[in-house]
């Protein structure tokens, strides 16, 4: 199963679902995604001992088939880290694998082509993704109610089957022109 292999590479972190769906042939998994793992710690040789992650597709919500990514959703804090993600999992995706990603430095919904792979991207600024894409999908509570924990993620990615974002297809590079830099208030936590 694709799942067991990432998670035996160390590429899923902050687990809450990882199992088999009630559908046949469908895994899902909901989590981080590290994208770039983080430098070795001296002295040491133990794929334990690495430093936290570079990169992740954060609070990511995935289904695969045995061997492929069927459905992709979560955020990333840069569009450029796009570029990360498809050069680790460019062998894992089809061109029916339904990509989803919310992106905080964009302020306008995009559909991007890159490596032969489209991606949906909307803007994002705050707030639990798993919640936002759900309104965005108009997925409601009931829709849920009953449904395993992996079973939830089959009903997000059958209602965003019927999504489409409604604009012009833009290359990578045109895509990171409309990027902006983000400021973050350094003021949070406890006074």
């Amino acid at each position: 199963m694709l799942l067991e292999t990432y998670s035996s590479k160390g590429l899923l972190s902050i687990t809450s679902v990882l199992g088999a769906t009630s559908t046949s042939d469908l895994f899902a998994f909901r989590g981080d995604l590290i994208l770039k793992e983080g430098e070795m710690r001296a002295g040491s040789g133990r794929a334990q001992d690495r430093k936290p992650p570079e990169f992740l597709l954060h609070q990511a919500a995935i289904l695969t088939s045995s061997d492929k990514l069927v459905f992709v959703s979560g955020l990333l804090y840069e569009l450029s880290t796009l570029a990360l993600f498809v050069d680790k999992f460019k062998d894992d995706l089809t061109a029916d694998t339904l990509v989803l990603l919310y992106v905080e430095n964009i302020s306008e919904k995009m559909v991007v082509d890159y490596e032969g792979f489209r991606f949906q991207l909307l803007p994002y600024s705050e707030g639990m993704v798993w919640n936002e894409m759900l309104e965005e999908l108009y997925v409601e509570k009931s829709d849920l109610k009953g449904q395993s924990a992996e079973d939830k993620v089959v009903v997000a990615y059958d209602a965003a089957k019927a999504f489409a974002i409604k604009a012009d297809t833009l290359s990578f590079a045109d895509a990171l022109e409309k990027t902006f830099i983000v400021e973050k208030d350094l003021a949070v936590g406890p006074v």
